[in-house]
């Protein structure tokens, strides 16, 4: 059976309900809180086990500092203009406006409201 190379993703940030308003801001979702113990806060994209793609969430957890370029997460848009507006609204500072990547789309830069870059692509 072919997977897709992702399965999960973490974002790391320092202050949770500033980072959940920007991220349910910019895609219009929800994040549902994940059930973490004593491991830290949790709050996950929407997810369907039998959809396409991976699914993730927000983390802050004691001892990880969030504003790393270790890892690039890409979300998939319909056209990143609009969320690069949304995010910018919300506190996000562009890195690289929307430019095309030839026949595989677009994408844009920006860094979040904890600092984190983040990748927006669509076809459009």
């Amino acid at each position: 059976m072919a997977v897709n190379a992702v399965g999960w993703f973490e974002i790391y940030v320092q202050d949770i309900d500033r980072a959940k308003a920007f991220y349910e801001g910019v895609f219009q979702v929800t994040l549902d809180k994940l059930p973490t113990g004593d491991a830290g806060e949790m709050w996950a994209w929407p997810m369907d086990p039998e959809g396409e793609g991976a699914a993730g969430s927000l983390v802050k957890m004691e001892g990880v500092p969030s504003g790393g370029m270790g890892t690039l997460v890409y979300f998939n848009c319909d056209d990143v203009a609009v969320e690069a507006k949304r995010a910018v609204g919300l506190g996000g500072k562009m890195f690289k406006d929307k430019f095309s990547i030839g026949e595989y789309g677009f994408i844009a830069l920006l860094h979040d409201t904890e600092g984190n870059m983040i990748g927006l692509h669509s076809l459009k």
